[in-house]
């Protein structure tokens, strides 16, 4: 140990530090910083103990100013100890002095901890509900001081501290106190505000020290490459959409019309010199867009924190902030706001299956595979290379389930979808024989997973109202979109994959050879309405070598329009709740990269403005129809008409709901108009054709039935209507009711 001096203690008071515990304070390696620092009892009374590095002299004072003792430096690194002129603890400042002057601090380990008892026993039951609220960085009033509690989890650590901006990245400064039943440190800092940068210095069980972690509850993030966690002021927006909320609150989403437009923030639009729109100028350009567009819903790809632009936000850091890329939190909370005011609902692609292995983020987070599987059969994902969370940790799934609550109660999210819940549910997802560890049960199920999905959506459900689940599922898992109750995994609807596979690969076979794959269509009406369906179109089928929706139909280009137009009404008169992504509706020909804008000037040209007019209209008729959604996930709202014309590649079927006509969609996938087409029918009557993908309007051949045909009972009682089909087009008619 150094030689002290100034007033060196060559007569210790009662009570003072051990030089052991001196000589680990000064060198950061102290496990209990709270036992040593701050007031501490000595002989009838209390003594101060400080480490303020680069200080000679230190005076103590109340938070009210009174001066109520000088302290004795017991060590040329900052230690300093003396007897206070007080009669009960009470949080102290300090006058710290040295030959280029003075300044002011309030010591930390003069003030009580922030959590209590219930927190602890809460915590430790895995069922506290409001952690975003305890864990983290909180800026608050304690014990007649302002300034921030910063709490983490990282049970099997020797040491955390918290390193900032305002402590000049020391570790030795700021040394947590550690709760031993629940593994989890805190520490209040008084005298520092929001817009900190900040990290967790962690020394892990072994002894050693860890790189520096970002905050796994940090409510804001700095901007990528920067890594480090901000702190935050509480949301300060005022909302102004309860008419929106209490919407959807009081009616079934099953029932109403759900059409999902999906954006990657990054790359819809861009400033002319390319930057990034923040949310506010995303506000004014996205959300008048989407309402002239008539989508009910913008679902965001992840939007959480992540370093990695081509990630796309897939491999997320910060799940409980969202990105600096488009400003500061404030921002999105006006962007979901305005979006509410506008009558548009916002979902969050949400990613609980995997975490990126960065070094600042969750992977080894204490030194140990805290958050993730210490097996790699259990705890790495080979597609993505990267972690899997420990679904069997109660900690962790609270963390997620928590994150999923955070989302809905502070930025008033309508939905999460959730990605890649096949990966979640199976143990053998992506591996080879002797690459995964079986369940308790012997089978490839995640128990774990299941449980925590279950868990995730009764917490959603029980304390959001109004706010839906979508899970991307791939495979034929039962029950996905059934309540937990009932055995399922209780999402509220799930993404029909089948829909999207079969019918892409359909169309993109020459008109002439479809007669042979009929079946790819007529299948996935045989299961529509095992689950409540999402129809997805999403970015995943425009980007790595997919090329655009346009570019995968077949034929030239007249055709590959024609035959998109009538796909997208094929779509939207189908079973199921619609997801477009973007500029999918103005008929994209270039595959999207995250890296630039859509383009935005094939607006210019006709035909692309046609589709987007096409999707104005079918989005129109699909709202204001209860025949198209109302009952688009149950069987008694759909009839086949014809299911069996393979020869002419023609398909109809009928849609239908209490309080509205009923509708008729005929589809025609071949470029052969079809005359004197005879289309069997419910009810004889007029029936008014409210959609035909082939008129002029929308850049088609204008062949139709002069927008009305009759339908007429034959002599064996049979109703029916001979009509024209148009080629590669769906119309769509409507019984006239009296």
């Amino acid at each position: 140990m150094n030689k002290p001096r100034a007033k060196a203690a060559t007569n210790k008071l009662p009570g003072t530090a051990s030089d052991s515990d001196v000589a680990a304070i000064v060198a950061g390696t102290h496990g209990n910083p709270f036992a040593v620092l701050g007031i501490q009892e000595a002989e009838k009374g209390f003594a101060a103990r400080c480490f303020v590095p680069h200080a000679e002299f230190v005076t103590a004072f109340t938070l009210a100013g009174k001066e109520v003792g000088e302290l004795t430096r017991r060590h040329d690194g900052g230690f300093f100890e003396g007897k206070l002129s007080i009669r009960k603890r009470q949080p102290l400042k300090y006058r710290a002095r040295n030959a280029g002057g003075e300044w002011w601090l309030t010591d930390p380990y003069t003030f009580g901890p922030v959590l209590g008892p219930m927190d602890d026993y809460f915590i430790a039951e895995g069922s506290h509900l409001r952690l975003f609220d305890k864990l983290g960085a909180h800026l608050l009033w304690h014990e007649g001081a302002s300034g921030v509690h910063f709490a983490v989890w990282a049970p099997n650590a020797r040491r955390v501290s918290v390193v900032g901006d305002f402590n000049e990245w020391d570790g030795r400064r700021h040394a947590m106190r550690l709760r031993q039943d629940i593994g989890i440190w805190e520490i209040f800092i008084p005298d520092i505000e929001a817009g900190r940068s900040y990290k967790f210095e962690i020394i892990g069980p072994k002894g050693e020290n860890l790189p520096l972690k970002a905050d796994p509850f940090a409510f804001r993030s700095e901007l990528r490459p920067a890594t480090a966690s901000v702190t935050a002021a509480p949301l300060a927006h005022e909302w102004g959409d309860e008419a929106h909320r209490k919407h959807w609150r009081n009616v079934d989403p099953r029932r109403e019309p759900i059409s999902i437009y999906e954006v990657h923030a990054g790359s819809w639009q861009r400033r002319d010199d390319g930057t990034f729109l923040s949310w506010d100028e995303l506000a004014d350009r996205l959300i008048p867009y989407v309402v002239d567009t008539g989508f009910t819903h913008i679902e965001f790809m992840p939007i959480t924190e992540h370093p990695y632009d081509p990630s796309w936000g897939y491999q997320t850091t910060g799940l409980y902030a969202p990105t600096a890329r488009f400003g500061d939190p404030e921002g999105f909370a006006r962007f979901v706001d305005g979006a509410h005011r506008a009558g548009v609902g916002v979902i969050l692609d949400w990613v609980p299956a995997h975490f990126p292995v960065d070094a600042h983020g969750l992977a080894h987070f204490d030194g140990t595979a805290l958050y993730e599987h210490a097996d790699p059969r259990k705890g790495f994902h080979p597609d993505w290379n990267t972690a899997i969370y420990n679904f069997g940790r109660r900690e962790v799934v609270s963390y997620l389930v928590n994150n999923a609550l955070f989302w809905a109660e502070k930025y008033h999210l309508d939905g999460l979808r959730v990605d890649a819940v096949a990966s979640m549910l199976y143990l053998d997802y992506s591996r080879k024989a002797g690459e995964w560890i079986p369940n308790e049960r012997g089978g490839r199920e995640n128990l774990e997973a299941v449980s925590f999905l279950q868990k995730m959506n009764i917490a959603v459900y029980g304390t959001h109202p109004g706010v839906i689940t979508i899970a991307e599922e791939s495979t034929s898992w039962p029950k996905v979109s059934q309540p937990v109750h009932e055995g399922g995994l209780g999402f509220g609807f799930k993404w029909n994959m089948g829909f999207m596979n079969d019918t892409l690969e359909y169309l993109s076979k020459e008109p002439v050879h479809r007669k042979h794959h009929h079946g790819e269509i007529t299948f996935g009406l045989v299961y529509a309405f095992s689950e409540n369906f999402v129809l997805p179109l999403s970015h995943d089928e425009v980007v790595h070598g997919k090329g655009t929706l346009l570019t995968k139909m077949a034929g030239d280009d007249w055709q590959k329009f024609a035959t998109l137009r009538a796909y997208y009404a094929f779509m939207w008169g189908y079973p199921g709740k619609k997801l477009l992504f973007m500029g999918q509706e103005f008929a994209q020909r270039d595959e999207w990269s995250e890296e630039r804008q859509l383009d935005w000037n094939l607006l210019d040209h006709l035909p692309h403005r046609r589709v987007r007019q096409l999707i104005r209209d079918l989005n129109y008729l699909y709202r204001s129809r209860p025949a198209l959604h109302a009952r688009d996930c149950e069987p008694e709202g759909f009839s086949w008409l014809i299911a069996d014309d393979s020869a002419n590649s023609v398909f109809a079927w009928l849609r239908s709901a209490p309080g509205g006509a009923p509708i008729a969609v005929i589809t025609n996938f071949t470029p052969v108009a079809r005359d004197d087409y005879r289309v069997p029918l419910p009810t004889a009557g007029k029936w008014r054709e409210v959609m035909n993908t082939d008129a002029s309007e929308y850049g088609g051949s204008g062949k139709g039935n002069g927008g009305m045909v009759d339908a007429v009972a034959s002599n064996d009682g049979v109703v029916h209507a001979t009509m024209l089909l148009p080629p590669l087009a769906t119309v769509m008619l409507e019984l006239v009711l009296d």
